[in-house]
C-alpha cells in the first residue's frame, strides 16, 4: 500500500516544524521525522485510527493520535492518502476531508 501526502498535509507538516524551530531547531527536526516515520505505520495498518463520523465519508476518513499531533487520513484501496496534520490544540473543525 502506498502513502500518499496532501498538499494541505505537507503545509501543514512544513508549519508545525518551523513554529517548533522558532524555540528549538533541533526538537522540530526530531518531531518532524518522528510523525513521518509513525505514518509510514499508516501504510501497514490502515484501519488504526478512529472513524471521522462527520466526514463525508465516515469509513473512509480516519484520523490518529501520534502524542500531540493528529492526523487525519483516507485508507483507500490501494494507498493511505495523508490529509492533514494538526497539533491537538489546534482548531480543526471541518477541515481536511
Amino acid at each position: 500500500m502506498r502513502l500518499v501526502y496532501s498538499e494541505e498535509a505537507v503545509a501543514d507538516l512544513t508549519r508545525l516544524r518551523a513554529f517548533i524551530a522558532e524555540k528549538n531547531p533541533t526538537a522540530a527536526a526530531r518531531i518532524a521525522a518522528d510523525l513521518v516515520a509513525r505514518m509510514e505505520k499508516l501504510r501497514l495498518f490502515p484501519q488504526l485510527g478512529t472513524a471521522v463520523p462527520q466526514a463525508p465519508q465516515p469509513g473512509v476518513i480516519r484520523e490518529m493520535e501520534f502524542g500531540r499531533y493528529i492526523v487525519r487520513y483516507a485508507a483507500q484501496t490501494e494507498s493511505v492518502v495523508v490529509l492533514r496534520i494538526w497539533h491537538h490544540l489546534e482548531d480543526r473543525e471541518g477541515g481536511g476531508w
